[in-house]
């Protein structure tokens, strides 16, 4: 009902735009993934641990790329934030935990907190493991055992990069199969 309400600017560009950046953002979240595996497999400097208390903040680039760098990786972060908040309520498990307007029980909504919370507190760690960031934020996330062990952090990293192009190409190829059957008229 949404779509046919939608107006025509919004159809014909609206949807298609902000596909695109959805599309654009996957990419290159996947790219740097696959640049931080490089990086793994060539140094050890890469592993996610804690920063070195001699970079004052301010002073040393967590990016190499500068300004636009730091921008692009606040922007990976608040969409992979926002994607796994959609990925949450949307696995078979959690969608009983969506809220409903005007009509959620109080247990209902201690759950979204907490799931919230949850998914928060891992989104620092997140980024580091995947090698989007390299800010150490002021919890000292870089100081897990675990971050130390190269392979849980390639393990990790892969099938990240692994799963994430597997789902962008079954989702893509199977919108344009559909269109392409509907445009040929072989759906009837």
């Amino acid at each position: 009902e949404l779509r046919q309400r939608a107006s025509p600017w919004q159809r014909n560009l609206g949807y298609p735009l902000a596909m695109l950046g959805l599309l654009a953002l996957t990419g290159i979240s996947v790219l740097i993934v696959c640049f931080h595996v490089l990086e793994l497999l060539l140094d050890d400097a890469a592993m996610p641990r804690g920063i070195q208390q001699d970079a004052s903040l301010g002073q040393v680039s967590f990016s190499i790329f500068g300004s636009f760098g730091a921008a692009l990786q606040v922007v990976l972060i608040f969409y992979l934030m926002l994607s796994s908040v959609v990925g949450f309520y949307s696995s078979p498990l959690f969608t009983h935990l969506l809220p409903e307007r005007q009509d959620t029980p109080l247990t209902k909504i201690i759950g979204n907190c907490v799931s919230l919370l949850v998914l928060s507190s891992a989104l620092p760690v997140f980024s580091r493991t995947l090698g989007i960031t390299r800010f150490d934020l002021l919890g000292d996330f870089g100081r897990f055992n675990w971050l130390g062990n190269f392979y849980i952090v390639f393990l990790y990293n892969m099938g990240f990069a692994g799963l994430t192009t597997l789902c962008l190409v079954k989702r893509v190829s199977w919108a344009v199969q559909a269109e392409l059957i509907r445009a040929f008229g072989e759906d009837r």
